[in-house]
């Protein structure tokens, strides 16, 4: 289920909130759990199963190792690990190795391996990640297992952040598991309906149609494509996965609310970044929090000896950040480049960047990141590589505003420019100062009662403006929810 569907908006919705703000204080849990089953299982009916049967093993082997011994907690550790984490190997990634080597033994003149196709279970990135940080946090007696199986389940399977994120963390949202009430009040749920609203603007108003814009822009052939359609196209895509991406973790974020949960933001501004070690501290920040504490520091590091293992660990975290978006040469390229550019950082461009100013640098880090999008995007490397040589191709500056090349005719709608100019405006307004410092208050739970009525006054509005979009187009996935 799709949360910019009508299924969802005008059925799944308003019946949960309903009954969930019906339900006494001691059902509530039950009550989300229950929705929350549903939504997963109109998606994917037959992996719920599987979800289930390793959460209930997951959950005995968090009171083994927190009763164990110390070798004890290892082997039930490495149980966990094993289970969490080749399930998602299975799933994820078996058409993938079993694609490459069947190329390999074809040209080796050997017959390859016959194999079905495996469907991906939603979310599975995402759920598979927490379980860990949850197994982990035991191992490590920074926090207690869940006494009640339900309330474990309800962690990993809470519908708003399943699908595609924020990544949640055990520790974070402990408390509430057990205790809500002084979080579900009618500030916080006017607060958490305005977030949810701005969250599917951005998805329906923004994204949706930089889409558009993006598919058209990729799909030109590389003969006929010129240096500014180019260029277009990245600008494109690159606003539409923030939009898309950021917009889901605000309905996330909303619904949470609305809930009475406090989910960690994973977004701030990141394409006003001055380096891309900056980018990583605000795009997808739980999973860079998560990379960092569950992968970076047990390998090592900062705390090594050696400068060439500081930056083999900075590329081994990013080769498999890459590789954990989705099971293509594609990302593992962009990983590999982003991690490329975090060595690069620390040998000399953060100190470039210092000498050159803060607009300077901004700029030549958001065009470091189309760069990467472009690898990201593209369905081969070799249209990546094919596509980046044409961005830089000077000779051919057309910016495509308006052109015809042999018998392909192209033009930009003047819609795509009015997005284009909106899109840009809500990107790059934080690098003023007072913005940026003042967006907390503007997105966050506080304000006199007065603010908190404008905002849900214009939360309304655009929430009938994107229900009509919805109903007008269709669904429109979020571009998480294949990874």
């Amino acid at each position: 289920m799709v949360f910019s569907s009508t299924i969802f908006l005008i059925y799944f919705l308003p019946f949960f909130l309903i009954t969930y703000w019906l339900t006494p204080q001691r059902f509530r849990n039950i009550t989300a759990l229950f929705w929350s089953v549903l939504f997963y299982a109109w998606g994917a009916p037959k992996f719920i199963f599987v979800l289930f049967c390793s959460i209930v093993v997951d959950f005995f082997l968090a009171k083994k190792i927190y009763q164990s011994e110390i070798f004890l907690k290892k082997k039930y550790l490495l149980i966990s690990m094993v289970l969490n984490v080749g399930l998602l190997l299975y799933f994820k990634y078996s058409n993938f190795f079993i694609e490459n080597a069947n190329v390999l033994l074809e040209n080796l003149g050997l017959t390859g391996v016959h194999w079905t196709n495996l469907a991906l279970p939603i979310g599975i990135s995402f759920f598979t990640f927490q379980k860990i940080s949850y197994i982990v946090d035991i191992f490590r007696g920074k926090n207690t297992p869940l006494k009640k199986i339900s309330d474990l389940a309800l962690y990993i399977i809470l519908f708003p952040q399943l699908i595609a994120g924020p990544i949640v963390r055990y520790s974070e949202i402990k408390d509430q598991l057990q205790n809500r009430i002084a979080n579900e009040n009618i500030d916080n749920r006017l607060n958490g309906f305005f977030r949810f609203s701005i969250g599917l603007a951005k998805k329906m108003l923004i994204a949706n149609q930089m889409s558009i814009l993006a598919d058209t822009i990729f799909n030109i052939p590389a003969g006929i494509l010129t240096m500014g359609q180019a260029w277009l196209g990245s600008l494109a895509y690159a606003f539409q996965i923030y939009f898309d991406f950021s917009g889901y973790s605000d309905m996330a974020i909303g619904l949470g609310l609305m809930m009475g949960f406090r989910f960690p933001e994973n977004f701030n501004a990141p394409y006003i970044s001055q380096s891309i070690s900056e980018f990583w501290r605000r795009w997808h920040i739980t999973l860079s929090n998560w990379m960092r504490d569950y992968l970076y520091i047990p390998i090592g590091g900062n705390r090594v000896k050696s400068k060439v293992r500081l930056y083999f660990n900075l590329w081994v975290v990013f080769l498999i950040s890459g590789f954990w978006h989705g099971a293509a040469w594609t990302f593992i390229a962009w990983g590999i480049f982003h991690g490329a550019f975090l060595i690069l950082d620390r040998l000399f461009l953060l100190r470039f960047y210092k000498m050159i100013g803060k607009p300077l640098s901004i700029i030549i880090t958001f065009i470091i990141t189309l760069v990467g999008w472009v690898i990201f995007r593209a369905e081969t490397f070799p249209q990546a590589m094919s596509y980046i040589v044409i961005m830089f191709d000077f000779g051919n500056m057309n910016l495509a505003i308006s052109t015809t090349r042999g018998t392909y005719d192209w033009f930009i709608e003047q819609r795509f420019i009015i997005i284009f100019g909106v899109a840009s405006f809500f990107s790059f307004l934080p690098t003023i100062n007072f913005i940026e410092k003042n967006m907390n208050s503007f997105f966050g739970t506080q304000g006199e009662k007065d603010f908190i009525f404008i905002k849900s006054i214009l939360a309304i509005i655009l929430l009938y403006i994107c229900i009509t979009e919805v109903i007008s187009t269709g669904i429109n996935p979020f571009i998480y929810y294949r990874f």
